[in-house]
């Protein structure tokens, strides 16, 4: 009986011994992992002449996913507003994308908000097979994280707990329309990452990162305080860059926009000294032929969608007309004053343009991709002093600041003088230039893109009579 007691003890120490051996060297064992990185999505699922599209790099990475483990897939934020393809559809064909390209999570960009929380709550809670998070989003009548949102999230990879801290741009105010944010504020990116990655720790994450919407320079700002908490990685978004640096230890990633490019990063983690670095990161344009064939199936489904919505031609290209020329901002803004006439002046933005048009056919789609937002057109009346202290940098038509402030037929401004002036409800709401001069706004409820659609239209432009026939390529500023 002795006999067989001692048997059993030797043999539930020896295995014990062994399994605690075992356990030992598994602890030991440095664990390596992949992030996948995109930021700046704006719904461009579809192929073009920059990049292969989205079931191209879906196809990427399934590849890679097959010969390695512990694959995340990440988004920077700024998932839908772009294109027609997703813009007309308020981001739902953008989801769809997004999951069966399997991102695993998103932190919340400022265009997110574009089609309203209750569409961006909508898309969360019922739509999305992946979490939005942002740690500096407040919520101004509880001081709690917006319910759409987590402050960060904990994900299991390779036997170790991975904590995300996502970060939302301080533009959100002004880079969306104002009235979808108006119920937040938006805390220093330093003081959220204070806050929570504290709390990870007490939660039980071995490693953190940050996934942010911001830029640059506010990534390598960030830096020190992602030292302080052994954060080896800070992903940025929301100016598109392409940005793969090293800062002090602190790798700072950034893929660009619409998905013509993905950061593959590669990370190590040692369980014996508790430190994770940044093995690698590199830019991967996304050119290639493989496509994916679920995603790509959504993709089509989606064109032709849309193709049914929007496939109207209005008019004829014979040269692409570039997004950032003048010749693009002086149409738009002469659109209105075509559509308006009673108007003198109109000013718009920059970053409502948001697409060129293409040489050959100009459909409706494509003007939905150039003027994606659904801002409507406000009329304003302004003294002559108030509209130069209003035309800042903006786009203008029926004006140029080009030897003095004058109209477009050479009259110049008189300071005294009040003039109807066009622009968004967006930029309105946005500056407070405009307010402070004129606190009554008349809403004419037109989007800003049905002028150009209206004047595109009235031309009858073909390849013998191309729009480019009509368009002031001249500077105004």
């Amino acid at each position: 009986m002795k006999t067989k007691l001692y048997i059993f003890i030797i043999t539930f120490l020896f295995i014990s011994f062994n399994s605690c051996k075992q356990d030992s060297e598994k602890l030991s064992e440095t664990v390596k992992f992949t992030i996948l990185y995109t930021n700046d999505e704006h719904g461009w699922m579809e192929a073009t002449k920059e990049t292969s599209g989205a079931a191209t790099m879906a196809a990427a990475w399934k590849a890679i996913e097959n010969t390695e483990n512990n694959v995340l897939i990440i988004s920077g934020g700024d998932m839908w507003t772009g294109p027609a393809i997703s813009t007309w559809f308020r981001g739902i064909s953008m989801v769809e994308t997004m999951n069966a390209m399997g991102y695993d999570v998103a932190a919340l960009g400022n265009h997110d908000f574009d089609f309203s929380v209750d569409t961006l709550r909508y898309r969360v809670e019922n739509q999305m097979s992946f979490p939005v998070i942002s740690a500096n989003i407040i919520e101004k009548s509880t001081g709690n994280t917006p319910d759409f949102v987590k402050p960060y999230i904990i994900k299991d990879i390779g036997g170790i707990k991975l904590g995300i801290i996502g970060l939302t741009t301080l533009s959100t105010p002004y880079t969306t329309f104002p009235e979808n944010v108006k119920d937040y504020y938006f805390i220093p990116y330093a003081d959220a990452v204070e806050k929570y990655a504290p709390k990870l720790k007490e939660a039980g994450a071995d490693v953190v990162i940050i996934v942010g919407h911001i830029c640059s320079e506010e990534m390598a700002a960030l830096a020190p305080t992602a030292k302080k908490f052994n954060i080896p990685l800070i992903t940025g978004g929301h100016c598109h860059e392409r940005i793969e640096k090293n800062i002090d230890g602190v790798e700072i990633v950034e893929s660009g926009a619409n998905l013509e490019n993905y950061v593959r990063v590669e990370l190590e983690y040692s369980p014996e000294t508790k430190n994770c670095k940044v093995i690698s990161s590199t830019i991967v344009p996304n050119t290639g032929t493989e496509k994916d064939e679920v995603v790509s199936e959504i993709v089509q489904k989606w064109q032709s969608k849309v193709e049914a919505a929007l496939s109207e031609e209005i008019g004829y290209c014979s040269q692409t007309i570039d997004e950032n020329s003048p010749a693009m901002g002086n149409m738009v803004c002469d659109s209105w004053l075509k559509s308006f006439p009673d108007a003198d002046v109109s000013i718009t933005n920059q970053g409502g343009i948001r697409q060129d048009i293409p040489q050959g056919s100009i459909s409706l789609k494509t003007i939905v991709g150039l003027l994606p937002f659904e801002n409507s057109i406000v009329q304003l009346e302004l003294k002559g002093n108030e509209l130069i202290e209003c035309v800042d940098n903006y786009l203008l038509g029926g004006m140029t600041t080009i030897g003095g402030y004058k109209l477009s037929d050479g009259t110049p401004i008189e300071a005294d003088k009040t003039y109807k002036v066009l622009t968004t409800d967006y930029l309105y709401s946005a500056d407070d230039e405009f307010k402070k001069y004129d606190d009554t706004p008349y809403n004419l409820s037109v989007n800003y893109r049905q002028p150009l659609i209206d004047w595109i239209k009235s031309l009858n432009t073909n390849s013998d009579n191309p729009l480019n026939n009509y368009l002031d390529n001249n500077p105004r500023r």
